[in-house]
């Protein structure tokens, strides 16, 4: 069977299948011969593949998005490159039944010469760097809502019926309520009193009732090591966030006008800015960018039938 050719798009090019231990890449193009090579994953052979492809005059490099494993080669190569593209894994997809590595990395090269690939948009370095920082605050504070929750289970296991007298078991004089019993402290009614508000709907009586449970030792121990657990993952969140505005100072009348917006505070300023960046230019319009954020609702409709969709995932962010 004759072999498909395209016209070519891109003159010299790179298509590299990307895994766990090895990288296979092909190269192609005009004035220089098809040839393919393997690499290992470690830094020292990818900087080798980085020179080999700039010996040989490549312009533009494609491979799939493929878990994490193409960080590292882009890199390696996004400084050395003009052109590194990531592309979607479901647009190079190969021909079942004729899949080896070496015949993926041909068949990205060939549609990447053919100009057949489109690519990911990758945030620049600084913008990656931002949003680690700011995805990792928020795992933390997810992290302390989850043990202020696990304080509570320990506590109805206790018998403290707290959560059905407030509406908030964050409020202030909850929040002191169970700071005492978490110390271990047998609360009487003078302790409610010295910390009541009028603002509250249930009495003191009904408060001390809610507090008076089976606290023993076990839970007390329980407790205490949850509190350590969140006062140090306070921490680590200030420390975060110091970080944080420390790499978006340059950017402070941005961050003013946008702290401006009814509804936005510091953090959800600084998280947009993470995951968005500043440059609108790189999403041609609002439908582009709900679509990259994987936020906008999908179209999976044949013979006049929808079908489910599929959740977005986050391979390329």
């Amino acid at each position: 069977m004759a072999e498909v050719s395209f016209p070519s798009q891109v003159l010299r090019g790179c298509g590299i299948d990307v895994h766990l231990k090895v990288v296979v890449a092909t190269i192609k193009g005009e004035g220089i011969r098809k040839e393919t090579r393997s690499f290992d994953t470690f830094t020292s052979s990818l900087t080798e593949l980085k020179e080999w492809l700039l010996q040989n005059g490549i312009t533009h490099v494609a491979m799939e998005s493929t878990g994490v494993y193409w960080k590292p080669v882009y890199r390696v190569l996004e400084d050395a490159i003009p052109n590194v593209w990531i592309v979607n894994a479901r647009h190079i997809k190969n021909v079942p039944g004729h899949k080896t590595d070496k015949m993926d990395s041909e068949w990205i090269c060939k549609l990447l010469l053919a100009g057949l690939l489109k690519p990911s948009y990758i945030p620049p370095k600084e913008q990656r760097q931002l949003r680690d920082l700011t995805r990792y605050r928020n795992k933390l504070i997810q992290h302390v809502s989850s043990e202020k929750n696990r304080i509570m289970r320990i506590l109805e296991d206790c018998n403290i019926k707290l959560s059905s007298v407030v509406s908030n078991t964050s409020g202030t004089t909850a929040t002191k309520l169970i700071d005492w019993l978490c110390e271990g402290k047998f609360i009487t009614l003078q302790d409610v009193e010295s910390i009541y508000h009028g603002k509250m709907s249930a009495t003191p009586e009904e408060l001390l009732k809610a507090c008076t449970g089976f606290v023993e030792s076990h839970h007390v121990y329980m407790l205490q090591m949850i509190r350590r657990d969140i006062d140090q993952t306070t921490v680590l969140i200030g420390e975060l966030g110091a970080k944080i505005r420390e790499v978006l100072s340059k950017y402070d009348n941005a961050i003013e006008l946008l702290k401006e917006i009814p509804g936005f505070s510091d953090k959800v300023v600084e998280d947009l800015v993470a995951e968005i960046g500043f440059d609108m230019s790189k999403f041609p319009s609002e439908k582009h960018l709900v679509s990259w954020a994987g936020i906008c609702p999908g179209n999976n409709e044949s013979a006049g039938k929808k079908k489910a969709e599929e959740l977005p995932t986050e391979t390329n962010k």
